[in-house]
Protein backbone atom coordinates (compact mmCIF):
# COMPACT_ATOMS: atom_id res chain seq x y z
CA UNK A 1 0.00 0.00 0.00
CA UNK A 2 2.48 2.30 0.93
CA UNK A 3 4.54 1.80 -2.81
CA UNK A 4 1.14 2.77 -3.97
CA UNK A 5 0.71 5.41 -2.77
CA UNK A 6 3.92 6.84 -3.30
CA UNK A 7 3.90 6.48 -6.98
CA UNK A 8 0.40 7.96 -6.71
CA UNK A 9 1.77 11.23 -5.17
CA UNK A 10 4.47 10.91 -7.65
CA UNK A 11 1.79 11.06 -10.63
CA UNK A 12 0.32 14.31 -9.12
CA UNK A 13 3.33 16.38 -8.53
CA UNK A 14 4.31 15.46 -12.60
CA UNK A 15 0.58 16.16 -13.91
CA UNK A 16 1.15 19.83 -11.32
CA UNK A 17 4.02 20.42 -13.31
CA UNK A 18 3.23 19.55 -17.03
CA UNK A 19 0.67 21.91 -16.76
CA UNK A 20 3.62 24.30 -16.89
CA UNK A 21 5.26 23.46 -19.77
CA UNK A 22 5.54 25.50 -22.43
CA UNK A 23 4.24 28.92 -20.46
CA UNK A 24 6.33 31.82 -19.98
CA UNK A 25 8.68 31.23 -16.66
CA UNK A 26 7.89 33.46 -14.05
CA UNK A 27 10.67 33.38 -12.04
CA UNK A 28 13.96 35.12 -12.66
CA UNK A 29 17.51 33.76 -13.04
CA UNK A 30 19.74 35.20 -10.56
CA UNK A 31 21.87 36.77 -10.37
CA UNK A 32 21.94 37.48 -14.15
CA UNK A 33 18.26 39.24 -13.67
CA UNK A 34 17.15 41.06 -11.14
CA UNK A 35 13.92 42.40 -9.85
CA UNK A 36 13.59 46.12 -10.13
CA UNK A 37 12.93 47.65 -5.90
CA UNK A 38 10.19 49.98 -5.70
CA UNK A 39 11.02 53.03 -4.31
CA UNK A 40 10.09 52.99 -0.79
CA UNK A 41 11.67 49.49 -0.25
CA UNK A 42 13.92 49.12 2.88
CA UNK A 43 17.60 48.29 1.56
CA UNK A 44 21.26 50.14 2.75
CA UNK A 45 21.15 53.38 4.36
CA UNK A 46 23.01 55.87 2.88
CA UNK A 47 23.85 59.50 3.13
CA UNK A 48 22.35 61.91 0.73
CA UNK A 49 24.73 65.30 -0.41
CA UNK A 50 23.33 68.55 -1.77
CA UNK A 51 23.10 68.68 -5.67
CA UNK A 52 24.92 71.44 -6.29
CA UNK A 53 27.43 71.82 -3.49
CA UNK A 54 28.14 67.83 -3.13
CA UNK A 55 28.13 68.67 0.24
CA UNK A 56 26.51 66.59 3.30
CA UNK A 57 22.42 67.26 4.40
CA UNK A 58 23.84 66.08 7.66
CA UNK A 59 23.46 68.64 10.29
CA UNK A 60 24.26 66.50 13.30
CA UNK A 61 21.19 67.07 15.08
CA UNK A 62 21.46 63.35 16.25
CA UNK A 63 17.65 62.59 15.57
CA UNK A 64 18.62 59.21 13.47
CA UNK A 65 20.79 58.32 16.11
CA UNK A 66 18.32 58.59 18.93
CA UNK A 67 15.72 57.07 16.60
CA UNK A 68 17.97 53.80 16.43
CA UNK A 69 16.45 50.85 18.33
CA UNK A 70 19.66 48.59 18.19
CA UNK A 71 21.83 51.31 18.41
CA UNK A 72 23.45 50.71 14.99
CA UNK A 73 24.51 54.44 14.30
CA UNK A 74 27.16 56.49 16.15
CA UNK A 75 27.97 60.13 15.15
CA UNK A 76 31.10 61.24 16.42
CA UNK A 77 31.80 65.79 16.07
CA UNK A 78 33.51 68.18 17.64
CA UNK A 79 32.05 71.59 19.00
CA UNK A 80 33.27 74.95 17.32
CA UNK A 81 33.82 78.32 18.40
CA UNK A 82 30.02 79.45 18.50
CA UNK A 83 28.79 75.83 19.98
CA UNK A 84 27.88 74.36 16.50
CA UNK A 85 28.35 70.87 16.14
CA UNK A 86 30.90 69.91 13.78
CA UNK A 87 31.00 66.09 12.26
CA UNK A 88 33.95 63.52 11.96
CA UNK A 89 32.43 60.56 11.51
CA UNK A 90 28.74 59.26 10.69
CA UNK A 91 29.35 55.31 11.30
CA UNK A 92 26.40 52.40 10.85
CA UNK A 93 26.96 48.71 11.62
CA UNK A 94 25.11 47.35 9.08
CA UNK A 95 25.52 43.87 11.31
CA UNK A 96 22.82 45.73 14.18
CA UNK A 97 20.60 47.49 11.67
CA UNK A 98 17.16 45.65 11.20
CA UNK A 99 16.35 47.85 8.56
CA UNK A 100 13.30 49.81 11.04
CA UNK A 101 13.32 53.19 8.47
CA UNK A 102 13.13 55.10 11.48
CA UNK A 103 16.37 56.88 11.16
CA UNK A 104 14.54 57.94 7.39
CA UNK A 105 11.26 59.04 9.16
CA UNK A 106 13.25 61.00 12.54
CA UNK A 107 15.68 63.12 9.81
CA UNK A 108 13.94 66.70 9.31
CA UNK A 109 16.66 67.90 6.65
CA UNK A 110 16.72 64.85 4.06
CA UNK A 111 20.19 63.64 5.26
CA UNK A 112 20.13 59.84 5.35
CA UNK A 113 17.75 57.19 3.21
CA UNK A 114 16.76 53.91 2.92
CA UNK A 115 18.57 52.65 -0.51
CA UNK A 116 17.03 50.60 -3.01
CA UNK A 117 20.21 48.12 -3.30
CA UNK A 118 21.23 44.75 -0.85
CA UNK A 119 23.42 43.07 -2.07
CA UNK A 120 26.14 43.43 0.56
CA UNK A 121 26.96 40.15 2.00
CA UNK A 122 30.14 39.37 3.26
CA UNK A 123 32.20 37.03 5.00
CA UNK A 124 34.00 39.52 7.17
CA UNK A 125 31.68 41.24 10.17
CA UNK A 126 33.73 43.80 10.09
CA UNK A 127 33.15 45.16 6.60
CA UNK A 128 29.48 45.28 7.82
CA UNK A 129 30.90 48.64 9.44
CA UNK A 130 30.51 51.53 7.39
CA UNK A 131 31.77 55.39 7.62
CA UNK A 132 30.96 58.47 6.49
CA UNK A 133 32.98 58.78 3.43
CA UNK A 134 31.29 54.81 2.18
CA UNK A 135 28.00 56.02 3.36
CA UNK A 136 28.45 59.10 1.37
CA UNK A 137 29.55 58.02 -2.06
CA UNK A 138 27.06 54.70 -1.90
CA UNK A 139 24.03 57.53 -1.53
CA UNK A 140 25.74 59.62 -4.71
CA UNK A 141 23.25 58.44 -7.51
CA UNK A 142 20.19 58.02 -4.57
CA UNK A 143 16.91 60.08 -6.37
CA UNK A 144 15.68 62.03 -3.62
CA UNK A 145 13.36 65.33 -3.57
CA UNK A 146 15.04 67.88 -1.31
CA UNK A 147 12.80 69.74 1.02
CA UNK A 148 11.67 73.12 0.33
CA UNK A 149 13.51 75.79 3.01
CA UNK A 150 10.87 78.08 4.98
CA UNK A 151 11.04 81.44 4.34
CA UNK A 152 10.63 83.72 7.18
CA UNK A 153 7.51 85.41 7.55
CA UNK A 154 7.14 89.11 5.90
CA UNK A 155 4.77 91.40 8.04
CA UNK A 156 2.90 93.90 6.57
CA UNK A 157 4.35 97.66 6.99
CA UNK A 158 1.59 99.34 9.50
CA UNK A 159 0.09 102.40 8.58
CA UNK A 160 -0.05 105.15 10.45
CA UNK A 161 -4.18 105.08 9.92
CA UNK A 162 -4.30 101.76 11.29
CA UNK A 163 -2.43 102.41 14.21
CA UNK A 164 -5.25 102.53 17.37
CA UNK A 165 -5.75 105.05 19.61
CA UNK A 166 -4.77 103.53 22.10
CA UNK A 167 -1.44 102.75 20.86
CA UNK A 168 0.03 106.80 21.35
CA UNK A 169 3.48 107.72 21.37
CA UNK A 170 5.29 108.85 24.67
CA UNK A 171 6.02 112.12 23.09
CA UNK A 172 2.32 112.78 22.42
CA UNK A 173 1.26 112.14 25.82
CA UNK A 174 2.62 114.77 28.88
CA UNK A 175 2.62 113.75 32.11
CA UNK A 176 0.13 115.02 34.15
CA UNK A 177 1.69 117.81 36.57
CA UNK A 178 1.92 117.05 40.03
CA UNK A 179 -0.59 119.24 42.42
CA UNK A 180 0.74 121.47 45.19
CA UNK A 181 0.77 120.87 48.63
CA UNK A 182 -2.67 123.00 49.29
CA UNK A 183 -4.44 121.30 46.66
CA UNK A 184 -4.06 118.16 47.29
CA UNK A 185 -4.79 118.69 51.29
CA UNK A 186 -8.07 117.74 51.66
CA UNK A 187 -11.00 120.22 53.02
CA UNK A 188 -10.90 119.93 56.13
CA UNK A 189 -14.92 119.62 57.40
CA UNK A 190 -16.36 121.66 60.52
CA UNK A 191 -16.11 119.32 64.01
CA UNK A 192 -19.72 118.77 65.10
CA UNK A 193 -19.22 120.68 68.23
CA UNK A 194 -18.63 124.23 65.93
CA UNK A 195 -21.71 123.32 63.62
CA UNK A 196 -23.95 123.12 66.61
CA UNK A 197 -22.66 126.40 68.57
CA UNK A 198 -24.81 128.92 67.99
CA UNK A 199 -23.80 132.01 66.74
CA UNK A 200 -23.51 135.28 69.28
CA UNK A 201 -25.24 137.47 67.53
CA UNK A 202 -28.58 135.69 66.84
CA UNK A 203 -28.49 134.84 70.72
CA UNK A 204 -28.46 138.85 71.62
CA UNK A 205 -31.70 139.39 68.98
CA UNK A 206 -33.29 136.61 70.80
CA UNK A 207 -32.80 138.72 74.76
CA UNK A 208 -33.73 142.04 72.82
CA UNK A 209 -37.25 140.40 71.61
CA UNK A 210 -38.14 139.09 75.13
CA UNK A 211 -37.64 142.13 76.98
Amino acid sequence: MGLVKDIKNLVIGLFTTGKHLGRHAITLQYPTEKWPMPERSRGIVVLLSDKETGELNCTTCLLCMKACPTAAIQINYDKGEKGKRILNDFVIDFGLCCYCGLCEESCNFTAIKMDTMYEFSTENKDDMVWHTNKLQEMGRNTPYEPRPKKKPIEKPPVKKDEIPATETNASDTKPAEPKSAEESKPAEEASPTESAKPDESEKREGTGDGN
